[in-house]
């Protein structure tokens, strides 16, 4: 494939739209060039086809992706801190790119069988967690895992669709409140500590008393 210009690149957003609005299947080529205003001779001059289009797109952001974890996990602080950061980056990235994480989503099947899509995947963030909870677990700010390649993948996961459902429920992502809740989410979880009834950010809070003990009097002797 050859080089794209800016010029182009920057007009192709809207190719990624139709895809998410009509989906592969139902995209002509001349569909694409009446969305981006990129004449069809032109199209096929830069892309052997409409799935070569799509695959560009999700190039694109891939490398945007890598590029911002990269800043995340290099930065300052604790391994905590930088995979806070990682989650905010990831979910700016697909806050930059609506129409594409829609394509994605909606094409999902299709992206995974583009031959290095899971890899760019894998180099653009799998690869930098894993980094990150070894870090963690190094610095006692993460907690040891049996099986980081899992985790790594819950994480992905977690980001990924979440900010996703907010992209195709109304092509809006408030990224400062996505990143925000998966982060707590990931790194507090859900269930409350048992015995001092604190929540996963460790803020105590008072326990009401079991049923057991409920409207129930002291004991007395029989009258």
């Amino acid at each position: 494939m050859r080089v794209v210009p800016e010029g182009i690149a920057d007009r192709l957003e809207a190719a990624a739209l139709v895809f998410a609005d009509h989906g592969f299947d139902q995209t002509r080529i001349e569909d694409l060039a009446e969305a981006t205003g990129i004449p069809r001779a032109t199209l096929y001059y830069y892309f052997a086809g409409k799935e070569d289009i799509l695959a560009w797109l999700f190039r694109r952001m891939l490398v945007e992706v890598t590029e911002a974890v990269a800043v995340a996990v290099s930065g300052e602080g604790t391994a905590r801190d930088r995979l806070e950061a990682v989650v905010v980056a990831k979910v700016e990235v697909m806050g930059r790119h609506p129409a594409t994480c829609r394509a994605l989503i909606a094409d999902l099947g299709r992206a995974g069988r583009i031959p290095d899509i899971a890899a760019a995947i894998q180099a653009a963030f799998h690869h930098p967690v894993r980094r990150l909870l070894a870090e963690g677990e190094a610095d006692g700010t993460l907690r040891p895992v049996g099986d980081p390649e899992t985790t790594v993948s819950a994480v992905y996961g977690a980001v990924t669709t979440a900010a996703n459902h907010y992209l195709v429920a109304d092509n809006h992502l408030d990224t400062d409140r996505v990143a925000t809740e998966v982060t707590a989410f990931l790194l507090g979880g859900l269930a409350a500590d048992v015995r001092t009834g604190s929540d996963p950010a460790g803020e105590a809070r008072s326990v009401p008393p079991g049923p057991e003990h409920q409207g129930r009097r002291p004991a007395r002797g029989r009258q």
